[in-house]
């Protein structure tokens, strides 16, 4: 996680100064309580106050020489437009206007041209819109109260307003921008492991490394099987009776399956190899200075290779509930999205449709593996595989589902036109049977029918994997994509709103 660089300026007009003597002074402590709340999620380089040209263009190349990643911009009064376009357009990361009012209602019968200028940071607000429209720089309002907890001394105004609904709402959106920012720097510092191939024949899952690198700041490390295979060799005997020991810790170990005949329960050799390839993927991952995994591999019959790459699911679900997401078959873009939500601290297990419940109504969500064990409903079970549908060797698979309530599922696909683009949508996790095959699965209502959902779902032409998190989660993710400059939809669980909605 890489804090946010967060730039902060406050508005006024030079010329109030000299005419009232109190106001700078006053809008410089509701500044300071911005950026008071600000740094409790990041860094903040807090200019201070703007109240002409010139200071705005001392502004510009204040946040630009800080390298910040987000502009807010504080309207405490009116300002002209002249005196912040400077700082935009020398430093071009997106704004966020704060119209903040200090009070819910001004005292009308006692409130002079003073007390009036310190209430009026609404005036200028169209104004500054208008001027980044024509210049093209890209700009956001948040509307609200500002959310003191006392009124100051020169006030006539009640403006204690910490409690208030427009000040709750406007601070969940500013601190929504800010871990936005949080998580587009996070990007620019993370290494994705790429360790093997996509498998064959998944043409939705295809990446193109040099557009996501371009396009999200990531890096993509290719890997080999024998990268793997240095560090297994490595591998201690007593660092892997440790990895046995935190398996039995954090897994439940099946008995054989009642319905499946290739889901048994795992033998010791299965378990103990389990143990020293998921060691041995703890030491890649910290050598390479991984923050996500994307994985293939399955090596000719019979072969180290394969028996190594059969053994790595219980290590990638350990490794992905230490912040380091692995995401299997090649799935580079779906890894994407895991990270998104690992780094918002909601999970982001890998995923697919299994099927459909249409008694239910809901549509049943998860993979062979790997899981995010931190958003799991009860101890993920560990069951010995026969076999891996559709893959090569066998081995010990993870079964489980994401504990029950609202969640977030995203999908990172690429556009005909090459471009990155994410789709989101809210639903509830019901909890509810699933197989005992030593997979993960999870039913999830969209509060409609799931033939209407899957419908719009696919029109968008979506990768067949996605990202499954806990917690409704599109505000904030719908934040990410806009500081990330990418296409996205979104579909809420809301019983007024059950389309997808292009932005």
């Amino acid at each position: 996680m890489k804090k946010a660089r967060i730039g902060l300026y406050s508005v006024g007009l030079e010329a109030y100064w000299s005419q009232f003597p109190t106001l700078k002074e006053r809008l410089l402590g509701y500044n300071q309580h911005v950026k008071d709340q600000i740094e409790q999620w990041a860094d903040v380089c807090n200019f201070g106050l703007v109240d002409s040209e010139q200071a705005g263009r001392t502004a510009g190349e204040y946040f630009q020489e800080n390298q910040v990643d987000l502009i807010f911009c504080h309207a405490a009064t009116y300002c002209t437009s002249a005196s912040i376009l400077p700082i935009h357009r020398m430093c071009s990361v997106p704004v966020i206007f704060l119209n903040l009012q200090p009070t819910r209602q001004i005292n009308y019968a006692k409130t002079s041209t003073e007390e009036w200028l310190a209430h009026c940071g609404a005036c200028p607000v169209p104004e500054f819109a208008n001027a980044c429209h024509r210049a093209n720089i890209s700009y956001h309002v948040v509307n609200g109260l500002l959310g003191l907890t006392e009124t100051p001394t020169v006030s006539i105004a009640n403006e204690v307003t910490a409690e208030e609904p427009e000040a709750i709402a406007a601070w969940v959106q500013i601190k929504e921008w800010t871990v936005a920012a949080t998580v587009k720097r996070s990007l620019q510092y993370s290494n994705f492991g790429f360790l093997g191939n996509t498998y064959s024949g998944m043409l939705d899952m295809y990446s193109d490394f040099t557009m996501l690198q371009s396009q999200l700041g990531i890096h993509v490390d290719v890997l080999e099987i024998g990268d793997l295979k240095e560090q297994l060799e490595q591998v201690l005997d007593e660092e892997v009776r440790t990895k046995r020991a935190e398996i039995e810790s954090v897994f439940t170990i099946s008995d054989d399956s009642h319905s499946d005949p290739i889901a048994k329960k795992p033998t010791e050799m299965q378990l103990n190899w389990a143990a020293k390839v998921a060691a041995a993927e703890e030491q890649l991952a910290d050598q390479r200075n991984l923050a996500a995994l994307t994985y293939y591999y399955h090596g000719a019959p019979g072969s180290e290779e394969e028996a190594l790459q059969a053994g790595m699911i219980v290590g990638n679900s350990l490794l992905t509930a230490k912040h380091v997401p692995c995401a299997g078959e090649g799935d580079l873009k779906t890894n994407i999205a895991m990270k998104i939500c690992d780094l918002l601290d909601a999970g982001g297990s890998f995923a697919e449709i299994v099927l459909t419940d249409y008694v239910e109504e809901t549509i049943l969500l998860g993979h062979d593996g790997p899981f995010h064990i931190a958003i799991a409903k009860d101890k993920p079970i560990l069951r010995g595989m026969g076999l891996y549908h559709g893959k090569q060797g066998s081995g010990v698979a993870v079964e489980a589902k994401v504990k029950a309530g609202p969640v977030t599922t995203l999908n990172v696909t690429q556009t005909v036109e090459g471009n990155v683009k994410f789709i989101i949508s809210e639903g509830i996790a019901i909890d509810a049977p699933i197989m005992q095959i030593g997979n993960t699965q999870t039913h999830v209502s969209f509060n409609e029918h799931p033939d209407a959902y899957m419908t719009r779902w696919f029109k968008e032409a979506s990768t067949h994997h996605c990202a499954l998190a806990v917690g409704n989660i599109a505000s904030q993710l719908e934040k990410i994509s806009v500081l990330l400059d990418v296409e996205y939809v979104i579909s809420v669980n809301l019983p007024s709103s059950k389309s997808l909605n292009s932005n």
